[in-house]
């Protein structure tokens, strides 16, 4: 690493242990101090890459023009500026899109990643069909299919989600080596990368840059490409010749690593890849924690429309949801999907309870709603529930607002446990505590794909169980209050 210009402190000691390669410091470390520097230069971009010509011809970007880069340094060998950072590096790492349909559909069935690990393999095939492949298919490249094959962009995409950092807006995202030694510890950062610039008058300015991967492109990042390869550019080789970074001299760059707070010798020095549920860490990095703070589940909207129309007409599932919409509320929306959350807590998002209030209104409240209800779209979210409950209070002609979590009528109450038994029921037959007998007798070295998962179902039916438990509290304290 340093012959690649990084530079770190002799207290740094890189161990190989439970959870792979670490960082331990040899002595004492305090706030403040700095620990290492890395060059932008050192890390591997599209911009640094020997192929950034051949990528920037074919208007790759991304997280493929990555896979790109990182397949083409490992298929010249020696001869690659990283070609001992690719030695370290593992060929792949264990994350759900290396697994097979069989693991993905036995080890994630009913969690939050099945669906979403199930379109990323789609389209990372998609990907290597429609711009690798025909890369393999141009003669003058020479490309060699053992470095450029379905598997190995898989392999490098799996590196990419775990161990990519977004460098800046002129490098995009990259791999930086030694960043990616240090473990993640949610919620408790030693470390801290600020982004050190270096103008042409030697003035120092400083713009803290948190380097995890919290926007770590996703698998399914679309390319951008021309058709067309040059074929006057000839062999791939000759793409090396032009292919260093085009940032100017006289301002070079630095990532430097800080300590945010004393770490004693002989402990391991964590930096962290942001806030994360379990669900998150097991798609991008292959790992779990225990316990953890940012861990939620989703309810789909059509699970919602499945409990209503079970309940009550489609007809009038179709017109409560509708109204809702009209209030000017709306679930968390993905590309192909309407949900809402769960917290750690079990508390439902603010949006799924006035959702199930107004499909459990009684018919002549609810017409009276529907009277008394504007459009709410150009308001704020605080706005919008204010203005919801005012009309409330219209539509039974008393202040029913000023009493907390007004909203948590019994029958919305007895809604949000059906929704947690549904939600459940899609582990399957086994139980929380099969789960967690299964977990106990599981080794997270030896069987890394069920402990993960294993880890993940609990975490998200422990939540679940805190939505029922959330749920029967509010319904026995509105009795309670009532009966006084």
């Amino acid at each position: 690493m340093r012959s690649q210009g990084i530079e770190y402190s002799d207290a740094l000691v890189f161990t190989d242990g439970e959870r792979g390669f670490g960082v331990k410091t040899l002595f004492d470390l305090e706030e403040g101090e700095l620990i290492a520097c890395i060059p932008k230069t050192a890390c591997l971009t599209i911009k640094t890459s020997a192929a950034r010509k051949l990528i920037e011809e074919m208007e790759l970007d991304g997280a493929l023009g990555l896979a790109v880069a990182i397949m083409y340094e490992k298929s010249i060998g020696e001869k690659s500026t990283w070609y001992g950072y690719l030695q370290f590096l593992p060929e792949k790492e264990c994350v759900p899109l290396l697994w097979s349909s069989e693991e993905i559909d036995t080890f994630l069935v009913g969690t939050e990643l099945h669906k979403i690990v199930k379109e990323d393999k789609k389209l990372v095939c998609q990907d290597w069909k429609e711009c690798i492949r025909p890369l393999l298919d141009d003669e003058d490249l020479k490309l060699d299919p053992c470095h450029f094959g379905v598997e190995q962009y898989f392999f490098a995409k799996s590196l990419i989600a775990s161990r990519s950092f977004e460098v800046d807006d002129y490098h995009g995202f990259g791999m930086v080596p030694l960043a990616d030694i240090f473990n993640h510890k949610t919620g408790a950062e030693d470390v801290h990368f600020t982004l050190t610039s270096y103008s042409s008058d030697a003035e120092e300015e400083e713009s803290s840059m948190d380097l995890d991967q919290k926007s770590t492109p996703s698998h399914s990042d679309g390319p951008s490409r021309n058709s067309d390869l040059n074929a006057n550019d000839g062999n791939i080789i000759n793409h090396m010749k032009d292919s260093t970074s085009s940032s100017p001299e006289e301002f070079p760059e630095v990532l430097e690593m800080i300590m945010v707070r004393d770490v004693k010798a002989e402990c391991e020095v964590f930096n962290t890849y942001g806030n994360l549920g379990n669900a998150a860490l097991l798609h991008r990095y292959g790992f779990t924690e225990p316990d953890n703070p940012f861990d939620i589940v989703n309810m789909d909207l059509g699970l919602v429309c499945e409990w209503s129309s079970s309940s009550f007409s489609s007809r009038y599932s179709r017109s409560r949801l509708s109204t809702w919409r009209k209030i000017g509320f709306s679930g968390c929306v993905s590309e192909k999907s309407e949900y809402f959350e769960i917290s750690s807590c079990g508390q439902p998002q603010p949006e799924l309870v006035v959702l199930l209030y107004v499909m459990c209104l009684p018919e002549n409240a609810y017409t009276k709603l529907c009277y008394h209800v504007p459009p709410f779209e150009d308001r704020d979210d605080a706005l919008k529930f204010q203005l919801f409950g005012e009309i409330i209070d219209t539509v039974f002609g008393r202040k029913i607002t000023e009493k907390g979590d007004w909203m948590l009528t019994g029958r919305v109450c007895d809604a949000l446990i059906s929704l947690a038994n549904m939600r459940e029921r899609l582990y399957g037959s086994t139980s929380l505590l099969e789960d967690m007998e299964s977990l106990s007798k599981c080794l997270s070295l030896e069987q890394p794909k069920l402990h993960g998962s294993l880890s993940l179902r609990i975490s998200e039916r422990t939540i679940l169980g805190k939505l029922r438990t959330y749920a029967n509290h509010a319904r026995r304290k509105r009795k309670h209050v009532s009966s006084s």
